[in-house]
């Protein structure tokens, strides 16, 4: 794609996210579309959006365990970034209308204790830099017409990411095996999804490592105190106004939200 037609779409983007609106599938309009014109077109999105005052606070990581990719028919993890007017915390009343196609997703995050810098970082240098897990629901959000999506169109879109909720329980590496960490979603007080976090990758921390070395592809780096959403580990559950959201995760506590 030449940079004019990435301008366009990071912008037509911008506009379906204030708008809560939908865009035609850019793989519809340009049918040679690559994965890196993709993350081009996420980065001139971003870089408008810190221009504009918001502020970079980590990253996400989609499509990493089997439900996740049957559910999307996509093979491979992506990534998106996070910012700081979309961090909620256990409890929160959610706006649906600030998304667009709202489902929620199951997940762990990490938070970094020390920058983590590709290439070929492998989950135990991933384990060492981080500073503790917490769980996490991810709210995810499309703007690129669903039918017909691949993986393209959801990178550009920042990789369908809206917000996050975190928990209360932080836990270091060391304190649980995060592998075992459950994950039982509820939606008005009725079961949907049940995971474990091992679903993602083997290890959720297996998608830091991953990242990390993804993002030195693009000549960046996770930072110290970065948040990042290690993918779920379980199928997207759709939500709407007026429904309650209860995710139990054991020994890593619950999660609560109300979309309104």
């Amino acid at each position: 794609m030449s940079a004019a037609a990435i301008a366009q779409i990071a912008a037509e983007l911008a506009d379906a996210d204030r708008t809560h609106g939908m865009i035609p599938r850019i793989t519809a309009r340009y049918p040679d579309a690559t994965v890196e014109d993709a993350y081009a077109i996420q980065g001139v999105w971003r870089d408008a959006q810190q221009a504009a005052g918001r502020r970079l606070v980590g990253r996400k990581i989609g499509l990493t365990s089997k439900a996740m990719q049957q559910a999307t028919g996509i093979t491979e993890p992506d990534y998106g970034v996070i910012l700081d007017d979309t961090v909620y915390r256990s409890g929160a009343e959610i706006p649906v209308d600030h998304f667009s196609n709202v489902r929620i997703e199951v997940e762990l995050a990490f938070v970094m204790r020390e920058p983590l810098e590709g290439p070929d970082r492998t989950l135990a240098d991933a384990l060492a830099a981080v500073e503790y897990a917490v769980p996490a629901l991810e709210v995810l959000n499309s703007h690129v017409e669903m039918e017909g999506r691949t993986i393209v169109d959801t990178i550009a879109d920042n990789a369908a990411y809206g917000a996050i909720v975190l928990g209360d329980v932080q836990k270091r590496p060391d304190e649980i095996d995060l592998r075992w960490v459950p994950g039982v979603l509820s939606k008005n007080g009725g079961i949907e999804e049940t995971g474990v976090a091992a679903g993602v990758l083997g290890h959720p921390a297996t998608g830091v490592a991953w990242l990390a070395n993804k993002l030195h592809q693009h000549g960046a780096r996770l930072e110290a105190g970065e948040i990042i959403l290690a993918g779920s580990f379980t199928r997207p559950m759709w939500v709407a106004r007026g429904d309650e959201v209860l995710c139990d995760y054991r020994e890593m506590g619950t999660i609560a939200c109300r979309f309104v």
